[in-house]
């Protein structure tokens, strides 16, 4: 299948990168000019992926169009404009949305959104334990590939899988979404308590009190609870919520040692999806009847809403319960 990348910042190059390691050319659309040039005269990506020798086979465009011959595409565009690059997609190819995120304003996943956008396009779910850096080594990295046609999903997993990248088949598409974009706010909490050091007895508790969150959501929402338990639930949230190489950790972290949600965000060129997803997750959350306390602490440290300080003795002070 002759693939192509939605979307060239680092997890979108790294994509490329791993498309492109048998010699097959792949088509990268990215929306910054400088980018395409350093990807197509250089063989880098030095904005987004810097120390990372890139595949010649790789090629560059700021055109749309030059996807059309493309037989698969990974979308790979920040979450909150996924819907208007998928309406500029060519009609009809298999997507495989690696966005994480839930749309704001609607509360739709990323493949509902797809749905919406590019009606009769099949869809295709990719998420799970990634740090953009090390796929484009080739260091080993296993993922959740989820679609509910079987036949597609296994011709997407063999044209994806490698020596070091291992897909495992799922149809459960709403379990996958659910992980990857709940995991994002989850890491930004832990990266606040690696800040304020409040030492690792509390990350491991919000690590797994926050997984008790992302399931409850999950099985609202409709997903199955061994898909929340793998790759892309519960591996995704032990990878993101322990190393500032996670954007969302890095986040967290520096508003756990004092600084403003705002300053932090206006000073990053890439985007930390948790502080997006995290209102719109607190919102349908809600709407759910689904309680979700981290969450909500982590949405107040990002409005500015209360002290750092009066987040923690919030959440530590909440009444005891059953686990």
């Amino acid at each position: 299948m002759k693939a192509g990348v939605i979307g060239a910042g680092a997890w979108g190059t790294a994509l490329a990168q791993l498309l492109a390691s048998d010699g097959q050319d792949v088509a990268l659309w990215a929306l910054e000019p400088d980018v395409v040039d350093a990807i197509n005269a250089g063989h880098e990506n030095p904005l987004y992926l810097a120390n990372i020798p890139l595949s010649p086979s790789i090629r560059a465009t700021g055109a749309m169009a030059d996807l059309a011959a493309c037989e698969m595409l990974l979308v790979v565009s920040p979450a909150q404009h996924l819907r208007r690059v998928v309406a500029l997609a060519p009609a009809g190819v298999p997507l495989v949305l690696c966005s994480k995120g839930i749309e704001a304003g609607t509360s739709l996943l990323m493949s509902e959104v797809a749905q919406q956008a590019r009606p009769g396009s099949p869809i295709a779910v990719l998420s799970g334990p990634t740090f953009a850096h090390e796929v484009a080594r080739g260091l080993p990295t296993a993922i959740t590939l989820a679609c509910e046609d079987r036949g597609l999903g296994q011709r997407l997993a063999a044209r994806i899988a490698r020596a070091s990248f291992r897909p495992y088949l799922s149809d459960d598409v709403i379990g996958a979404e659910i992980g990857g974009a709940v995991k994002n706010v989850l890491a930004i909490a832990c990266g606040v308590a690696e800040g304020a050091g409040l030492g690792l007895n509390a990350r491991a508790a919000l690590i797994s009190r926050g997984f008790a969150e992302m399931t409850r959501f999950g099985l609202a929402r409709g997903a199955r609870a061994e898909t929340l338990g793998g790759l892309s639930g519960l591996g995704d949230l032990v990878l993101t919520c322990s190393s500032t190489n996670s954007r969302n950790f890095s986040l967290g972290k520096g508003l756990g040692e004092g600084a403003r949600a705002a300053d932090l965000l206006s000073n990053r060129r890439t985007v930390a999806e948790g502080a997006h997803t995290a209102p719109v997750l607190r919102d349908a959350a809600r709407a759910a009847g689904v309680e979700m306390p981290v969450v909500e602490a982590v949405c107040a440290l990002l409005a500015d809403a209360a002290p750092l300080a009066a987040v923690i003795d919030a959440l530590l002070a909440r009444p005891l319960r059953p686990e």
